[in-house]
């Protein structure tokens, strides 16, 4: 990266952004006047995809040529920071161009620290996807678009033995498909939250979140609900070894159309990270709760875990191993997938501004339903080029 954040500066709430592609390279800013910098990066991959419609039967193979170019324009103040982002996907299928297509992503984030006490983060994007579908050809693509606006304040002092969070965001989620295609699933989501912190060790803080979440479908008023969620845990600020968060708790999730059951449930949210060595990183991530239905489902019940494992070999010279495993349960259909995925990849960093990488992933889905299990690899080669 080409700025080094104080964890308790403002800043803090947008560097995120700044890292959305995990850049190995250190890409060069260029100053447009004082705290305003541009920085470009541009990714460049050719893979392989055995089965990029993720099908059972009747697989589709293709070279695929993805370009990605990533403009972030950065401003930072006193007492604030801002970051504005734009991010190009083009996919290019050399053995089926009708699938050819771009997505567009771009986020504004703002970080404010008003005094020692009062903080605030707010966040917007815009994006529009294509994704392949796993339909028959003669059906178009799955193209929709996402806009959410969302911020979170928080009071007491970083060093005080309690803070609250409180968040707010709403989402909005569109098909642009012809026909009226996957009208059912477009829907307004308004999601509320409040976190309450007590520091019971100088790097360990107790928590207790509440969440509200109301779903408003545009057509299907069938799927109108709301959720609530009650959780407890632990956070652990970043130590020589260990950081993370561990929520533990309940979900409900009540529909307005009193002919659908509701659906309630034992839920949880870890991110864990544990660094033996300086050059070595171990990464767990597991979820289980409530996501909104498909397929005529009228919930699905997730539960996913990922581990990860990153290690510099050499100096210039990483690595990357993950493995996910995922079990979604349909609700009020037969339906149950279980999915895992392996995924390795190699990086050499050539030049401060230019990293070479190779990569393989494989996933399989094991589904009750008839004709939604698959197994797919995926093989790439990429160049990520930065000033």
């Amino acid at each position: 990266m080409s700025k080094k954040f104080n964890a308790t500066s403002p800043a803090a709430a947008v560097s995120a952004v700044l890292c959305i592609n995990a850049w190995a390279i250190e890409p060069q800013s260029v100053k447009l006047s004082d705290g305003l910098t541009f920085t470009p990066t541009l990714k460049v991959s050719e893979r392989y995809d055995d089965n990029f419609r993720a099908v059972e039967d009747s697989e589709e193979s293709s070279w695929i040529t993805g370009i990605t170019p990533t403009f972030v324009l950065g401003a930072e103040g006193r007492k604030s920071a801002y970051a504005l982002t734009y991010l190009a996907n083009s996919d290019i299928f050399h053995s089926s161009h009708t699938d050819d297509n771009t997505d567009h992503h771009l986020t504004a984030d703002a970080g404010f620290e008003f005094d020692a006490r009062n903080r605030l983060k707010l966040n917007t994007g815009y994006h529009k996807v294509e994704e392949t579908t796993s339909e028959d050809q003669n059906i178009e693509n799955d193209k929709y678009s996402t806009s959410n606006l969302g911020g979170v304040y928080t009071y007491g002092a970083e060093s005080a033995r309690t803070q609250v969070d409180f968040g707010a965001k709403y989402q909005e989620l569109r098909y642009q498909n012809g026909n009226h295609l996957n009208a059912d699933k477009e829907r307004d989501t308004t999601a509320l939250s409040s976190t309450f912190y007590y520091r019971v060790a100088p790097k360990t803080r107790a928590l207790v979140e509440a969440r509200h979440t109301e779903y408003d479908y545009v057509s299907n008023d069938r799927l109108n609900s709301n959720n609530v969620a009650l959780l407890g845990g632990l956070t652990l600020d970043a130590t020589a070894k260990t950081s993370g968060t561990v929520k533990i708790g309940g979900e409900k999730k009540r529909f307005d159309d009193s002919s659908i059951d509701d659906k309630s449930g034992g839920m949880w949210e870890v991110g864990v990270s544990w660094k033996p060595r300086t050059y070595s990183t171990f990464n767990l991530k597991t979820r289980r709760g409530l996501d909104e239905g498909q397929d005529n489902a009228s919930a699905i019940e997730s539960q996913s875990t990922t581990l990860s494992w990153k290690h510099e070999w050499l100096d210039r010279l990483s690595s990357d191993f993950s493995y996910t495993y995922s079990d979604k349960e349909y609700q009020d259909i037969k339906r149950d997938d279980k999915i895992d995925t392996f995924g390795l990849g190699l990086t050499y960093e050539m030049r401060r501004w230019l990293d070479v990488g190779v990569g393989y992933k494989y996933s399989e889905n094991d589904s009750s339903a008839p004709n939604e299990s698959f197994e797919r690899n995926i093989y790439t080669l990429s160049l990520t080029a930065s000033l």
